[in-house]
């Protein structure tokens, strides 16, 4: 429940590589609705760091659509591409605590490595990343790093765990969570093309704007066991947590952007007024 003291603020935060579908809708519902009914804030934020993939007019379609379907935020939407100093500063905070570690391998390397494993280590969505480039030693990532290579940065999990001890988080569908520290492996914290990653922006960007109550779909409750520790780390405020069903197509199968001909885009240039579009997403099978 909301705390009598800290106002609620969410936020909805797509990223401007393609246009809202209906899961996008549900998403931006859930948290307009969270922040209307407990008399808070509700903020648009453009998760935009992925520059090779977004294109410049997704950030006018996506607010002509929200605004179509009647949703409204507080203030000027925020992009990531804006803040990049502050994801940099926490890169360098992370690494003055040990708790990453250069990532010199390809995809290639790892499929490769993971081959020769007689029990490669899993998570939530398939093989984890088996350690290769954190058994190097710190003379052998400093010259590889002089000779001019670009690493990725990765966190290891091992070493967090230990400075963090025991965290939990609270989720007002799941209820208390202990976190699982190994869940993601040493999952990728700064990638080499774009500087920083989902993980770190999220965190970051989150208590930037003192979001009090961050939902989202449940296929990201395995990454806030990650986003618990680095808030820890980074001694950064705990957000509650609601992470909600997702919007499927009619095999099942959840909604992604590929699935244009459920965009809001595509339903406006049919004749689909909001209206109807209101009520196909409340038909709409719930995974």
């Amino acid at each position: 429940m909301p705390s009598a003291t800290k106002p609620v603020v969410t936020r909805f935060a797509p990223s401007p590589t393609g246009h809202l579908h209906l899961g996008h809708l549900y998403a931006a519902l859930i948290a307009r609705d969270y922040a209307r009914d407990h008399g808070g804030k509700f903020l648009l934020r453009f998760e935009d760091i992925d520059i090779t993939r977004v294109r410049p007019h997704f950030y006018d379609d996506i607010e002509e659509d929200l605004h179509w379907m009647g949703i409204s935020w507080t203030g000027t939407p925020l992009r990531q591409t804006d803040r990049s100093s502050a994801y940099e500063l926490a890169l360098e905070t992370l690494k003055s605590l040990g708790v990453v570690y250069p990532c010199f391998c390809t995809r290639k390397d790892i499929e490769r490595e993971l081959q020769h494993l007689t029990r490669a280590p899993h998570g939530p969505e398939g093989p984890l990343y088996p350690g290769t480039c954190l058994k190097l030693s710190p003379d052998q990532a400093s010259t590889r790093l002089s000779q001019g290579e670009s690493p990725a940065w990765r966190f290891n999990a091992s070493k967090a765990s230990q400075l963090c001890g025991p965290l939990s988080f609270d989720d007002q569908n799941f209820g208390k969570i202990a976190v699982d520290p190994n869940l993601l492996g040493d999952t990728i914290l700064a990638r080499k093309d774009i500087g920083t990653s989902y993980h770190i922006a999220v965190v970051i960007d989150d208590a930037y704007q003192e979001i009090s109550h961050v939902t989202r779909g449940k296929d990201l409750l395995a990454s806030t066991h990650l986003h618990r520790m680095l808030q820890t780390l980074l001694k950064l405020p705990t957000p509650s947590y609601l992470h909600h069903d997702l919007i499927a197509d009619a095999e099942g199968n959840r909604l992604a952007k590929r699935h244009q001909s459920l965009s809001i885009r595509s339903l406006r240039e049919e004749g689909y007024s909001p209206e109807q579009v209101w009520e196909m997403l409340e038909k709409a099978p719930k995974i």
